[in-house]
């Protein structure tokens, strides 16, 4: 598996816009709006008119994204959602577990005959102890459950690789670790959805590029794409044998395809997505005009997917947004994302035209909400938690370390970072003494270390369950030698190149320290002159020796300079890295505390 980030961009080529944006109605406007002909549903009916069938249909299209097989409801920052409050101050709300989500689901449900389950990908993957141990077999399971309908895959259901992503949709027990219990696994009720992601010898999707959903006389087309920068933020194994195609260019072809099987309304999953401007899930992002408020790849690939598509559910990026963003031809089109890990889920109006088999778009309306813990657990889910926590417990709730307090993952250098960092470059020494430094890419690292006991085991304690769902990956810890020049050059693909736009700041070991100036652009951020190494200044004609994942070693997250390292020498999991670290540098008396995360000097 590989450690990504979720701040992905990178430079795509531009598409003639058939037309401008200009006099385009905002969402409010949008969802105010029915067809002229249309008269109010019958309670429990979810279509217009009295008694007899009518032109228009309203169908529910319920979506969420990027679950990250996050069963039990998430730890820290990670199971919290921001929401804007009417005088303009913001809340948290604790919010996500599946058996939370289940609920919420089922009763917007209720009263909708016509209704549809939705994902924008990346189910699995990264994912907790009590799904990734089991090779996300549970959060499959989870999804049964859920009744989902559909999903595009995600990169990182490319993880375990292509056959491992085919051994979850079709069923069968895992080629090394076999059946975990006296019933084979039998796969994903839903169709998983490869569109762009095509097979090198047969040139053909991996998996269907499409699925039509059809209730009576309304029908559906669903495309599912992933984002065409996979192969950059998945280990080179996990994309093995597949070409990534652009993601414009494969729902136009598909959307084509739709309507000449006579399929005129097409919603598009695609896994890439947007950065609102503000972190409220309940953000107005057209407040200033239709899709205004959001930036990233997203907006690109909306304005230039076939108008054809009438809704785009996206992720990825794990922000919420349901905003407009302008078709080709300028017309107001909705584009979603819930977050991530079962936080949020949407619920989109499309109202669905018999006349013309197509989406009224002008009465398209789409919301985030949040999925709520006050409500009732849904018994089911709990017990599918409670099969596999048990199943899961003699490894998962081993003590393997002690911290004083939170220790966070979050800001441009994050205490969580700082340890993981130390972590490597001691194991690295344990490799070979000589071992200088050690890097550490922030999308790996998945969730923070929380003091607060998350069962029985007491506060401070930091078990194994919570090591692996901070580094769920199975990467290795690799060294190899980089020159100063190289090891300067690595500090700027930081900000420049692929990552311009949005940088990935690496996470570095004790002893390492620079400036970063944002007030400067691209590369010049990095200020060269202040990157010193236990005090002294980086030479560029020295050879260093660097710890790190396979992951960046492989020249992942846009860092390609690290892919041209010499001398490589490869070692253990990192999981077990940061369980020897903490082991070895805490007890119950003496825990560890959150490191000052002070290396790099921020000038803002």
């Amino acid at each position: 598996m590989s450690a990504t980030s979720h701040q992905q961009h990178r430079r795509r080529r531009t598409y003639a816009l058939v037309a401008t944006a200009a006099g385009l109605a905002t969402a409010g406007a949008l969802a105010a709006a029915l067809p002229a002909t249309a008269s109010p549903a019958p309670s429990g009916k979810g279509g217009h008119g009295h008694g007899h069938t009518s032109r228009y249909q309203d169908v529910q299209l319920l979506s969420f994204n990027d679950l990250h097989g996050n069963l039990e409801p998430p730890s820290g920052s990670s199971g919290r959602v921001t929401e804007l409050q009417a005088d303009g101050t913001t809340k948290t709300i604790d919010a996500g577990g599946v058996e939370y989500l289940a609920t919420h689901l089922r009763q917007a449900r209720e009263g909708n005959a016509y209704s549809v389950t939705a994902a924008g990908g990346d189910m699995v993957g990264a994912s907790p102890l009590i799904s990734g141990l089991f090779h996300d077999e549970p959060t499959v399971e989870a999804l049964n459950k859920l009744k989902l309908d559909v999903t595009s895959v995600g990169n990182h259901e490319f993880d375990e690789g292509s056959k491992e992503l085919a051994r979850l949709q079709n069923g069968g027990c895992h080629p090394t670790d076999g059946c975990y219990s006296d019933k084979k696994f039998k796969g994903a009720d839903f169709p998983y959805l490869a569109a762009n992601v095509l097979s090198e010898k047969s040139g053909k999707p991996i998996l269907k590029p499409y699925w039509v959903w059809k209730k009576k006389d309304v029908k559906i087309g669903f495309i599912g794409v992933t984002l065409e920068g996979t192969p950059g933020v998945v280990s080179a194994e996990g994309v093995k044998g597949l070409k990534f195609k652009d993601e414009v260019e494969t729902i136009n072809k598909y959307a084509k395809e739709l309507q000449r099987q006579g399929v005129k309304s097409i919603v598009a999953l695609i896994h890439e997505g947007g950065f609102p401007a503000s972190t409220s899930y309940n953000y107005d992002c057209d407040s200033g005009s239709a899709g205004s408020g959001v930036s990233g790849p997203i907006v690109d690939i909306a304005k230039n997917i076939t108008p054809a598509v009438d809704a785009l559910v996206t992720g990825h990026t794990h922000n919420a947004y349901a905003c407009t963003i302008p078709d080709p031809s300028g017309k107001p089109r909705t584009v979603t994302s819930a977050s991530s890990f079962g936080r949020l889920y949407t619920d989109t109006t499309l109202t669905y035209d018999r006349r013309t088999g197509d989406i009224a778009r002008t009465s398209v309306k789409s919301a985030n909400h949040v999925v709520t813990r006050d409500v009732a657990k849904a018994p089911d889910m709990t017990a599918l938690i409670s099969k596999w926590n048990t199943l899961a417990a003699p490894i998962g709730n081993r003590p393997i370390g002690y911290i004083s307090a939170d220790i966070v993952k979050d800001g441009t250098e994050s205490p969580l970072g700082d340890l993981i960092a130390d972590a490597q470059l001691a194991y690295g020494k344990e490799l070979d003494p000589e071992t200088d430094l050690a890097l550490m890419n922030p999308g790996g690292i998945r969730a923070p270390l929380t003091y607060a006991a998350q069962g029985a085991e007491g506060d401070g304690v930091v078990t194994y369950a919570e090591g692996f769902t901070v580094q769920p990956f199975s990467n290795t810890v690799n060294l190899q030698d980089l020159t100063g020049a190289q090891l300067v050059q690595v500090l700027k693909e930081q900000v420049s190149g692929t990552n311009a736009a949005s940088p990935k700041i690496l996470q570095i070991s004790a002893g390492l320290t620079y400036t970063l100036d944002l007030t400067k652009s691209g590369a010049d951020r990095v200020v060269t002159d202040s990157i010193k190494l236990n005090g002294a200044p980086v030479d560029p004609a020295a050879t260093y020796r660097v710890a790190m994942n396979n992951f960046l070693a492989g020249g992942g997250d846009g860092f390609t300079t690290l892919g041209q390292g010499t001398n490589p020498l490869v070692g253990t999991d990192d999981l077990t890295v940061l369980q020897k670290y903490l082991t070895a540098n805490s007890t119950p008396t003496s825990p560890i505390a959150p490191p000052a995360a002070d290396r790099i000097t921020v000038v803002q």
